[in-house]
């Protein structure tokens, strides 16, 4: 069942590899004081945490498997709890990768309130990626593993859409004030990052009036 008493805000942030979703989800942390999660992160810090669940991490992660789906929601729900008696409101970064995983989030956690998806064509996210490998020393950025990646992102990022493009209606700044229902927005992410946040705050800023 979800967690009844969450009654902050919970935001999602989509975006492909260099659509520059990092920066804003600090801008965003900063003017709102939300609580940033990611499911990335969460699995690095059980794994490096030397428990028995980080162990078993490791070990499917050495096998080159997928860590479970439960696992990733198990981390997440431990995360929310443990910060909800302070946190403003949750910013979830780079999740759901997969509409599985939304599906479980919405049952078992708690309803989205704003799914925010930064959009960039795919050239413009490998420009990017190619000029940040100048200077990151990543062995993945390259453009043949960056054009993998992409794809790969974008395979499982449409389907999470599609999930949510009849429950999430895609609205303009002036609908957004409904608290009743949970909106899709889809952000030009090619603009500069003071001009996305700009958009980015005509959505965030009802939640927390």
């Amino acid at each position: 069942a979800p967690i009844a008493e969450i009654k902050v805000p919970i935001i999602w942030v989509l975006g492909g590899p260099g659509s520059g979703k990092g920066t804003q989800c600090e801008k965003i942390v900063a003017k709102y004081g939300f609580t940033h999660l990611s499911s990335g992160d969460l699995l690095r810090n059980e794994v490096a945490s030397g428990s028995p669940r980080g162990k078993e991490l490791t070990a499917i992660m050495e096998r080159g498997e997928l860590v479970p789906m439960e696992v990733v929601l198990d981390l997440l729900k431990e995360a929310i709890l443990k910060s909800l008696p302070t946190s403003k409101g949750f910013l979830i970064d780079g999740y759901p990768r997969e509409k599985e995983q939304g599906i479980l989030f919405e049952e078992r956690i708690a309803p989205v309130n704003v799914v925010l998806f930064f959009d960039a064509s795919e050239k413009t996210l490998v420009d990017r990626l190619l000029g940040r490998a100048k200077t990151s020393g990543r062995v993945d950025d390259n453009e043949e593993t960056i054009k993998k990646r992409l794809h790969t992102f974008n395979t499982h990022n449409d389907q999470v859409v599609q999930q949510y493009a009849d429950k999430l209606k895609k609205v303009s700044r002036e609908k957004s004030t409904s608290h009743s229902k949970p909106i899709f927005v889809q952000i030009n992410a090619e603009r500069s990052a003071d001009d996305i946040f700009a958009e980015v705050q005509t959505y965030l800023d009802p939640l927390v009036q």
